[in-house]
Order: C-alpha cells, then sequence, then structure tokens
C-alpha cells in the first residue's frame, strides 16, 4: 500500500512539473512555459540585443521580427557560427518537419518563415528533414505509404513558404538512401547510450525500440558528411539549426486537435470564430479597461500580433493603447485586427501552396549539388 502510495505522489509530481521534450510540452501545473527554466536545462544562452545587433550588421538587413520580438529567445554556440561568418567560413542550415498530418498550423510556419530569413540574409544552403519514418514509429494509426504520401504534402507546404531551389534540399528518411548519411547514424548510435537517450527523451519500456533508434537518424543531417552530393570535402563545415518548442498559450498546439490553433486550411469564417473565443486579458467594460489596461500576459490575441503583426510601430500602438492604463483600445479592436493579418496570411499562404506542382516537389527533393548554393 505505501509502495503504491508513493508512485501516485511521484506521478502526481511529474505531471505538474514543466515538461518540454520533443514530444511533449507542457507547463507547471497548467501553466506558461518558463523560459528561463528551459534554457538553464537545456544549456542555452539569450540572444541578447549585442547579438542581434551583430547579425544586423554581418547581413547587412534588419533583423527579423521573431529576432526582435525575443520568438527566437535562445541559442547554442550562435556566436561561434558569427564569428566564423565574419572569418568569410561558410555554414549551412538545417530543420525539419514530422509529416503527421495534412493540416498544418501557423505554428509550423514559424520555424521555416525563420529559416527562409536566415538563408537569404547570409546566403547559404539549406536542407530539410521530413522525418516520415519517425511518424511511422509514433503513431499506430499510419502505414509506411501515408507516412510518405504525408510527407510530399507537407512539403509542398514547405515550398509555399518560398525557399530558394537552388540553395534547398528536401529529403524524406524513407526516400533518402545515400550511404553516408547512414554512416553518420551508425556513428552516433554507437555514442549514446540507452540511459542516456531515456534521459533525453523519456522514453519507457512501453516504447518500441524504432523510437528509442531514431533520434540519431535526427541528428545525422546537422552533419555535413551526411550529403555527399552537396558538401563534398566539407566536412568541417558548421550547421546552424533553427528550432522551435511548437507551444500555445500552456503547452504543445497539435495538428490532430483543430481548436487548438489556427490552421493553414481555415477559412475566414475560422479563423474569426476562433480568435473572437481565444483568452483575452482585457475588461469588459470601456470604464475598467481604461483605468486597467489588459494584461497583455494573458491576452491570446495580442499574443499572435506579436508573432504575426509585421509592423513595429503599430504592435507598439496596440500595446500602449490596450495594454496600458489610460488606453481607449478594446479587446475587440485586437481580435479584429487579428483576424486581419491571420486571415490575409493564410489566404496568402493558401494561394502559393496552390501553386506548388508535383515536379517542383521533384525538384526540391531531387540528390542534385546546388551549385550556387553560397552565393
Amino acid at each position: 500500500m505505501m509502495n503504491m502510495e508513493k508512485k501516485d505522489r511521484e506521478r502526481e509530481s511529474e505531471t505538474s512539473e514543466q515538461v518540454v521534450n520533443p514530444y511533449k510540452v507542457s507547463g507547471k501545473d497548467g501553466k506558461e512555459i518558463d523560459y528561463d527554466k528551459l534554457i538553464d536545462k537545456f544549456g542555452c544562452q539569450r540572444l541578447d540585443e549585442s547579438l542581434i545587433d551583430r547579425v544586423q550588421r554581418l547581413t547587412s538587413r534588419q533583423p527579423h521580427e521573431f529576432l526582435r520580438r525575443g520568438v527566437f529567445f535562445a541559442h547554442r554556440d550562435f556566436n561561434e557560427i558569427l564569428d566564423a561568418y565574419e572569418r568569410g567560413d561558410k555554414f549551412y542550415l538545417y530543420t525539419g518537419r514530422g509529416p503527421s498530418s495534412e493540416a498544418l498550423h501557423l505554428g509550423h510556419l514559424i520555424p521555416f518563415l525563420f529559416t527562409k530569413y536566415l538563408q537569404e540574409a547570409f546566403k547559404v544552403p539549406l536542407v530539410i528533414q521530413l522525418t516520415d519514418d519517425e511518424k511511422f514509429m509514433w503513431r499506430k494509426d499510419l502505414t509506411v505509404e501515408e507516412c510518405k504520401r504525408l510527407a510530399r504534402e507537407n512539403a509542398k507546404d514547405i515550398i509555399a513558404c518560398g525557399f530558394d531551389v537552388t540553395k534547398t534540399f528536401i529529403f524524406s528518411d524513407f526516400g533518402y538512401n545515400e550511404p553516408a548519411f547512414r554512416e553518420n547514424v551508425a556513428e552516433i548510435s554507437k555514442r549514446v547510450t540507452l540511459n542516456q537517450v531515456i534521459g533525453i527523451f523519456g522514453f519507457s519500456g512501453e516504447d518500441n525500440i524504432g523510437k528509442i533508434a531514431f533520434p540519431p537518424v535526427q541528428a545525422a543531417p546537422s552533419f555535413p558528411s551526411s550529403f555527399p552530393h552537396l558538401f563534398p570535402g566539407m566536412d568541417n563545415l558548421r550547421c546552424l539549426i533553427p528550432c522551435a518548442i511548437d507551444q500555445g498559450s500552456s503547452g504543445k498546439m497539435s495538428a490532430s486537435d483543430p481548436n487548438s490553433a489556427i490552421y493553414l486550411t481555415d477559412t475566414a469564417k475560422d479563423i474569426k470564430k476562433k480568435i473572437n473565443s481565444a483568452l483575452s486579458g482585457g475588461h469588459q467594460f470601456l470604464k475598467e479597461q481604461k483605468k486597467h489596461g489588459a494584461n497583455l500576459e494573458e491576452d491570446v490575441p495580442f499574443k499572435y500580433l506579436s508573432f504575426f503583426l509585421n509592423d513595429d510601430s503599430e504592435l507598439e500602438h496596440i500595446r500602449k493603447e490596450y495594454g496600458e492604463p489610460g488606453g481607449g483600445m478594446q479587446s475587440g479592436y485586437v481580435k479584429n485586427r487579428l483576424a486581419e493579418v491571420l486571415t490575409e496570411i493564410v489566404e496568402r499562404h493558401r494561394t502559393a501552396r496552390a501553386a506548388v506542382t508535383e515536379e517542383m516537389v521533384d525538384a526540391f527533393m531531387g540528390v542534385r549539388p546546388l551549385p550556387s548554393m553560397f552565393e
């Protein structure tokens, strides 16, 4: 009896703590993510103003709003990448997508939009991994063929972001059979113990062995020797990996939950409805709103605007007029403005995606050299 109670308490403690791993994101006791703890846990550093200013100086262009507003807020060794770049050394970008569904949400776009900015600003090549094998291991309802199909469908959404085919290689794990890639997977696998992978990813005895074997597959693209058709003789080329923790207000957005986020397949009516039902930090009556201002820490529509409204001056105007005492702006205006912004983004993306053909997907996924990748 005592052992059972102890185990129950341990489980309860685990669920109340903040959890961030590739498969689950949840704040402590259902609250928001504590970014400072996250930075400490993963051995990262804050992306401070000096580093952002340095990016602007080296690229001769304004830093992306995701940098300016702290959406991408931490790094590991980014300063070393910039040191090397300033010396004239090259690097490449690597990011990816796990194709579990056709219904991508706006959160999925964030790392790709930021990666596109990095590719254009630094004039560097990019490899994008579609982990169709991972999704086959995690989803009991998906067959190999369905995972491969979803990978190509997700590739269309990625291509629709506007990546340059002369600098971008998209590959799926089921489709890319380069021996050098598999050799790197083996080298990584040999150096990681079972205890380490359990500690990092939280696997248990109930997980299939394919899940445990997958992390080295996801690590291999960070080594240039995995792509001999792209980087022959460049085994010391550095790799920069933009990534996101894929969270909503207090946890992970889900492509399987239609109410957890704004989707790229949503209509203007869907978007408006979701925004109107979102948690607001404003007050119902104008008198109270003017007296106290809105709680922007809780206001979901304002948070979305801070991600997707490009105009810094307009965002600052809304922050002051809505968030500070004395302002006359109410939540209805903020929600309407957000609906306009997100509808424009979704419709623009939908138009771009409709123009992506199967031949374009083949071009991006073709194993070929990229002669002008550093130009």
